[in-house]
């Protein structure tokens, strides 16, 4: 580097870097005896430069840091958070699986319109815990998957920022080492100049670490911001493919709980009821009845009878049959309510009958005159899977 004290740029240089050094060797130790002895303008030009990159570099470093800090903060938040909100559907997934077999066993035990509207509404919620599952997969493949890379990522530019500092560490390591030979023995101009040549390749070193820590933060600033935005909408798009599936099945489960009929299951419920009760009634009269005393044998009195006369007696062949002693029947009771209970079973078998045929004409009437209705009392999985089948 050539310096022409003629040149007023170059003079304009000069006189800038000499404010520069001013500023910079004050927080130097010797600071008094640098000013006194740097009067050479190349000597000048040259700490110039390097007290320049050293301030430019301790800025860049704490811009790299507070990127890389940030990006370590706050991508593993997301990440335990987002794993967590991923978990926590599993176990929701786990609960209303349940939930599903206990509506299942619980409409076994019920009469039919009850019993259809929650065995299509268990099958309904165990398909929409179908769609949950492949939310929580997604969320794991798409979500928490891409955030964990972050881990590494974050350790690999971290080794890279330290190699950049250690760079501009020895640098600013021979520079004070330039001044302390210059503050010792300004005549030694043999040390003088091989720490010279020291400094300035320290400070190609910062440089070229400098260009490549740019290049390296600035890729990494890039990917991030792509990153954010691809989980991100990734994960908005995952939840809005399961509640519009979910809301998909539980509007058809809606429209099918709504027609379910209470009072036919009430009617058959007080008939069973009512059954009982007459039943009941009519075996305590029968026992009632079973319960009488029979008569003493002596309130019983026999018919006096005269005795023929002689002449009858020769004239008739065959003696009259004696008169015969009315009984009670014991057995007529227990004949009674055979015949109650026989009348009974009979009432019962005719009222399924008539039921069996009641529902058949609804449903006869329903499937000619209204398809909508029919559709409702099968739940929306059934038709899924039969609408496939006949794919």
């Amino acid at each position: 580097m050539t310096l022409l004290p003629s040149s007023g740029g170059q003079s304009g240089k000069t006189s800038a870097c000499s404010v520069v050094i001013s500023i910079v060797t004050a927080q130097l130790p010797g600071a008094g005896v640098l000013r006194e002895k740097t009067h050479d303008p190349l000597q000048a030009g040259h700490i110039c430069t390097a007290m320049t990159s050293v301030f430019s570099r301790d800025t860049q470093l704490k811009a790299m840091e507070m990127t890389i800090n940030n990006a370590e903060k706050y991508m593993g938040q997301f990440c335990s958070l987002l794993a967590a909100y991923t978990r926590k559907t599993a176990k929701l997934r786990d609960k209303a699986d349940m939930l599903a077999r206990q509506l299942h066993d619980f409409a076994c035990t019920e009469d039919p319109e009850l019993s259809i509207c929650l065995k299509n509404l268990s099958e309904d919620l165990a398909m929409v815990q179908d769609y949950r599952q492949a939310e929580v997969e997604r969320l794991d493949t798409h979500v928490v998957t891409p955030l964990k890379a972050y881990g590494d990522i974050v350790k690999t530019k971290r080794a890279d920022l330290k190699k950049f500092s250690a760079d501009r560490s020895r640098e600013l390591k021979e520079l004070h080492r330039l001044e302390k030979i210059r503050l010792k023995n300004p005549a030694d101009r043999q040390s003088i100049s091989q720490a010279e040549v020291n400094v300035q390749k320290a400070s190609s070193n910062a440089n070229r670490s400098t260009r490549q820590m740019e290049d390296t933060i600035i890729d990494f600033q890039k990917q991030k911001l792509e990153d954010v935005k691809r989980i991100f909408t990734d994960f908005i798009m995952v939840e809005m493919l399961f509640h519009s599936k979910a809301l998909e099945v539980y509007t058809h489960t809606f429209n099918n709980m709504e027609t379910m009929d209470i009072h036919k299951d009430l009617e058959l419920f007080r008939n069973r009821i009512q059954v009982t009760g007459s039943l009941i009634e009519t075996t305590t009269s029968t026992a009632d009845m079973a319960h009488y005393p029979s008569p003493p044998a002596s309130t019983l009195r026999l018919p006096q009878y005269s005795s023929p006369p002689t002449s009858t007696l020769r004239l008739s062949q065959y003696p009259s049959p004696p008169a015969t002693i009315p009984r009670m029947n014991f057995e007529q009771p227990k004949q009674s309510l055979r015949r109650a209970l026989r009348r009974q079973r009979e009432m019962e078998e005719d009222e399924e009958e008539d039921e069996e045929e009641d529902e058949k004409e609804e449903q006869y009437d329903s499937e000619e005159d209204l398809e909508g209705p029919r559709t409702l009392r099968q739940s929306y999985a059934a038709q899924y899977v039969r609408s496939h089948i006949q794919k």
